[in-house]
């Protein structure tokens, strides 16, 4: 009986130690753990500011400003002050202003030893001279190579005896929110500041198509507008080009356009002087749910195809009504996303294009243009005074007749279906459809009548879905509509 308690005995000390190292090991792993994420977290930036300050310029640019002449003080005629104002105008008056000079203050970077420097549109726009001053202390006058409007971005070159220092282009889809970044240029006229933040967001859009910016908390101001974004690898990640603020200084909130756009932009102006991008030559919109259902599809993504003008995308079979599902092997899940890939790919290459359409999907095989950059003429608006023929969806339409076509100046062969009235309560008005609109395809079938439109409805409700898709057309521009066929 002793034997056994000992073994116990001896039992319970060996599970006992065994608990202890396993609480041990997990507390080193833990410590280690929380080491690794306190070094992940610099002590210091100045190793990073001395390393990329000498590729880091300030810009000032110089332009002409005309001025317009002002009256001058009106001095009755025969007065004894007539002559002694005569000569002070003539010597100081309107008579004498001429042209202004303004200046500008932005920032920028060299991305090459040659004098390549990239900046923002708006920092040299309409600039007669541009002066870069390097972190060293001398300056260098800089010719404009190429400018980009579309993504505010701006490419100079200047001429240097030596090789200038330059820094690199950084991958921004590597960038996660919350990681380390640092701003560096001249704001407010304070040249090469430094502000460390970390990414806020990715991928947000302000108003461009091709909008890719960056969003920081590192401070930026007036001035800062050209200058990098860094990654802690020293490596440009954006360029930064925009703030928002209700008083014009830094509550936060910047943007950076990401490098994937700008070095693609960049090396399209440093070998062309300007940019030249893909062209698919369709009218898009987003796919909404009440949209993905009249089209039957299962998820609410893509680009509905709204028309299809003479160009790439027609000769390749494309038509209204589809939606481009995925674009070269990536999925499109918005028309934003679509326009960007687009643009991105280069002029002449075959993509492979996946469409739905009826149901089903198709592979079209699609050669880029390159984009036009012409606004298609929109025709002046005219009065119109339709009559009414039925009612429908809270629309009022008409069969088209010879007089509405030349009314509404449309060809002697146009087809379809004219909105004389629309309920300002119904949802056909909430979801912008107008007086004088014209519907040419419902479910995705051209309607020439009141009739075709009326099977179409009814073909709709048979397959059970629960909204009918329109293609309306308003001053020659389509766009597709998904209206509920509850309110019937």
């Amino acid at each position: 009986m002793v034997k056994v308690a000992v073994r116990a005995i001896r039992r319970t000390d060996i599970a006992a130690r065994a608990f202890w190292l396993t609480v041990l090991a997990t507390a080193l792993i833990l410590a280690q753990t929380l080491s690794a994420a306190a070094q992940s977290r610099p002590n210091t930036f100045a190793d990073l500011a001395e390393q990329v300050s000498p590729a880091v310029v300030n810009i000032t640019t110089s332009t002409t400003v005309a001025t317009t002449a002002e009256p001058g003080p009106i001095v009755p005629e025969g007065s004894p002050f007539e002559e002694f104002f005569r000569d002070f105008m003539d010597r100081n008056g309107p008579g004498q202003r001429g042209p202004r000079r303004g200046q500008a203050l932005g920032s920028g970077f060299v991305i090459s030893e040659d004098g390549y420097i990239v900046t923002n549109n708006h920092v040299i726009e309409g600039a007669d001279e541009v002066l870069i001053e390097f972190f060293e202390g001398f300056e260098l006058e800089a010719e404009i190579v190429g400018t980009d409007p579309n993504t505010d971005l701006a490419l100079l070159k200047v001429e240097s005896d030596e090789p200038l220092a330059f820094v690199n282009w950084g991958d921004s889809e590597e960038s996660r929110v919350g990681d380390w970044v640092m701003a560096m240029g001249n704001p407010l006229g304070q040249g090469f500041s430094v502000s460390a933040g970390i990414v806020s967001a990715r991928g947000r859009a302000l108003q461009g198509s091709y909008d890719d910016f960056i969003q920081t908390d590192a401070a930026i101001n007036r001035g800062n507008s050209g200058g990098p974004l860094f990654n802690m690898d020293g490596e440009v990640i954006g360029v930064n080009t925009a703030i928002l603020s209700p008083n014009g200084g830094s509550i936060g909130i910047g943007f950076a356009m990401s490098s994937r756009v700008a070095e693609n932009v960049i090396a399209q102006l440093r070998d062309y002087g300007e940019t030249r991008r893909g062209w698919l030559g369709v009218r898009i919109q987003d796919v909404t749910d009440d949209l993905a259902d009249g089209l039957g599809l299962a998820e609410a993504r893509g680009a509905l195809v709204t028309d299809v003008p003479e160009g790439p995308a027609m000769d390749a079979g494309m038509e209204a009504g589809d939606v481009i599902l995925s674009f070269d092997g990536h999925d499109v899940q918005d028309t934003r996303e679509l326009v960007r890939r687009v643009g991105n790919t280069e002029i002449g290459k075959e993509v492979r294009v996946l469409v739905f359409r009826n149901g089903e999907t198709e592979t079209l095989r699609i050669t880029l243009g390159r984009r036009e950059e012409a606004e298609r003429a929109v025709p002046a608006s005219i009065n119109r005074e339709e009559p009414t023929t039925t009612e429908f969806l809270g629309l009022t339409v008409s069969d088209m007749t010879d007089e509405l076509r030349e009314q509404l100046g449309l060809a002697e062969d146009a087809e379809g279906l004219v909105v004389a009235n629309v309920t300002e309560d119904s949802e056909a008005f909430e979801k912008g459809l107008r007086a004088g609109d014209i519907i040419t395809e419902a479910g995705q079938e051209r309607v020439a009548s009141i009739s075709d439109l009326e099977d179409q409805v009814e073909a709709a409700r048979d397959a059970g879905r629960k909204s009918l898709l329109l293609l309306v057309r308003r001053e020659g521009n389509p766009r597709f509509v998904a209206l509920s066929l509850d309110e019937e």
